[in-house]
């Protein structure tokens, strides 16, 4: 199963590619949250992800905690249908912070 990568560019954008399946979610968000270290802002682009579970969802609530936590103002975008209809029936869609 391939994994998933998350790579920060100078603009505070972070692309996160890959699967995010319960395999891939405990090391992406270690990676995450290393890139997260002394930044005040982040916009994080989930067009490239292939594959989602619930795990997925769970990664972004922990990745908002972690923001949270550091005052880093954290915005999502590019989430899949099937990611934003997981969180639907989470009944947490109105929780993450979409950008447009």
């Amino acid at each position: 199963m391939p994994d998933a990568v998350a790579s920060l560019d100078q603009q505070g954008v972070m692309q996160i590619s890959g699967d995010l399946v319960f395999a891939n979610v405990t090391a992406l968000l270690g990676q995450i949250e290393r890139q997260l270290e002394g930044i005040e802002r982040v916009l994080i682009d989930l067009s490239g992800v292939r594959d989602v579970d619930s795990s997925g969802l769970a990664l972004l609530l922990e990745v908002m905690e972690v923001a949270r936590r550091r005052s880093i103002t954290l915005r999502f975008r590019g989430l899949s249908e099937a990611l934003l209809g997981i969180a639907r029936l989470s009944n947490v869609e109105s929780l993450l912070p979409l950008d447009g």
